[in-house]
């Protein structure tokens, strides 16, 4: 039980305390505004539209990874994560170089830009292990390759891209860096909304009645992700995996063509930022800024971002994938009520992408000190809020390959002797493992850029690297600007690094993301 320890002490007891500060007078007008529901149908209306850019852009990708054996398809893989971990603030400042006027569209791009990777990797993962004998069936029996993949391949990849598709709504719904800086006054969502009211106006009654509303929205969204990978995921069954990669023909070309076409298009906004770095702004990163600026090198910073994304990354792997195992064995246990509590932990294993980072920032602030030792100035009060970004991640990344494992497998390593753990050492653990490696991969880089939680709760002379980019950004001077984007190309070539060696180490030609 110790996810849901983790969960009730770092996640609920800090959302509580904060929700509960704000719960004076003036909670009922605010959830009575319309101003308020005009925000819900923005926020909602916006993660939708990314969504579905983002799952239409990542289908192709995914096909490329799981099925295409091209020379440097392994090098897609790796580089499709790069826009997934750059910082928000950062992406925003580089959409904004490509769309000056910002507005509703480019925030749906950006959007999208970010959470590609999501789709390709997960729905990949599920896609390379599917058997491709009932495809070349329905070909044998006079089916184009399009009907083939509409009525056989496509219900097996349900699961995957309905997960996906709840983790994508998530982050869409709950970005912000993006939002403040291409949306302005005119477009807001919960989550700047809720940032203004806390930081600047400091009007935590408002912040906590947008707060529920952000919470009761991302409810409806797992509740509908549950509902849908209930119903599909019997259309998969995961078992020994085979070599399914080989060389497209006909008409699996245009889709290895639109892939390349989404590939270039992502990279777009990655090459502005590239062409913004000089070598001035690298030779910048051994000093502090205009001014000082930062209290640390940028080197500094870059390796405090190194630190703390490893330890998030660990903390976060043992919880996710306990978390997960519980999970499964659950919806695996005969009754009703193993089914419902199953469904209930998977949900709440997803609220902390949908609590407002500026919350669970102040929520730690105002509750870790009456823990041992008051966590509010240890050095692990970053690693621990990285880590409930990432738990969610490592489940959906996980979960569902361990549901999707044909029971059969079990019950034969069963009826062999074969104890429970040692079942899940032989059968489980061999058909999950690279989702667990593309899991450290995932969570890796993504605490790397992490900056909502992050920018409230890092100290001045320990910065991460998105913060310190931020703070570089926010104050005046040719010399920070060089700096920024020296530091953001840098934290781009160490999370391409990163990801190759782990994709080497260990998540193989495809991985499970």
């Amino acid at each position: 039980m110790a996810p849901v320890g983790f969960l009730a002490v770092f996640f609920a007891w800090p959302v509580v305390a904060i929700l509960r500060r704000g719960f004076r007078a003036g909670l009922l007008t605010s959830l009575t505004d319309d101003e308020t529901w005009r925000l819900a149908g923005f926020t909602v209306g916006q993660a939708a539209a990314s969504t579905v850019l983002a799952v239409l852009a990542g289908m192709p990708v995914a096909y490329v990874l799981a099925r295409v054996r091209l020379p440097g398809a392994g090098l897609v893989r790796t580089l499709v994560l790069v826009p997934f971990v750059l910082p928000t603030v950062v992406v925003g400042l580089a959409f904004r170089a490509l769309w000056p006027d910002g507005g509703l569209a480019a925030i749906v791009l950006a959007n999208a830009f970010f959470n590609v990777a999501v789709v390709a990797r997960t729905v990949a993962g599920l896609w390379a292990h599917l058997d491709v004998r009932a495809e070349e069936a329905a070909r044998a029996l006079g089916a184009s390759w399009w009907r083939a993949f509409r009525s056989v391949t496509l219900p097996a990849l349900l699961p995957a891209i309905t997960s996906s598709a709840a983790v994508v709504f998530l982050f869409c719904a709950t970005s912000f860096g993006v939002v403040l800086i291409l949306g302005g006054a005119r477009y807001r969502t919960l989550e700047t909304e809720i940032y203004l009211r806390t930081e600047n106006l400091l009007d935590l009654t408002g912040a906590a009645a947008l707060s529920l509303v952000q919470i009761t929205a991302v409810l409806a969204a797992l509740a509908v992700g549950a509902l849908a990978r209930g119903r599909r995921e019997t259309a998969s069954r995961l078992r020994a995996r085979v070599e399914t990669a080989r060389r497209p023909s006909g008409g699996e070309w245009w889709v290895v063509g639109a892939a390349a076409a989404v590939l270039g298009l992502l990279f777009t906004p990655v090459v502005a930022l590239l062409l913004r770095a000089s070598p001035a702004g690298f030779r910048a990163l051994s000093g502090t800024g205009n001014n000082g600026t930062l209290q640390v090198s940028g080197w500094a910073a870059a390796m405090n971002s190194l630190r703390t994304a490893t330890d998030a990354t660990l903390l976060a792997l043992i919880i996710g994938i306990s978390a997960s195992v519980l999970v499964a064995t659950l919806r695996r246990a005969p009754g009703r009520v193993s089914h419902g509590l199953a469904e209930t932990m998977d949900g709440a294993l997803m609220l902390p992408l949908g609590v407002s980072a500026v919350t669970i920032g102040f929520g730690y602030l105002i509750t870790l000190d009456a823990l041992p030792g008051d966590l509010r100035t240890s050095p692990l009060l970053v690693p621990l809020a990285q880590a409930l970004v990432i738990i969610p991640m490592v489940v959906r990344m996980v979960l569902p390959v361990l549901r999707s494992v044909d029971e059969r497998l079990r019950q034969a390593a069963a009826t062999l002797g074969a104890s429970p753990p040692r079942v899940w050492r032989e059968v489980d653990l061999p058909l999950s493992l690279r989702s667990v490696v593309a899991a450290a991969g995932f969570g890796y880089v993504v605490a790397l850029g992490e900056f909502g939680a992050t920018s409230f709760l890092a100290r001045p002379q320990a910065p991460t690297l998105p913060v310190a980019i931020a703070s570089l950004i926010a104050r005046p001077g040719a010399l920070n600007n060089q700096m920024a984007y020296a530091a953001c190309a840098m934290l781009m070539l160490v999370t391409v690094a990163a990801v190759a060696v782990i994709d080497r180490l260990g998540a193989g030609r495809i991985g499970e993301f």
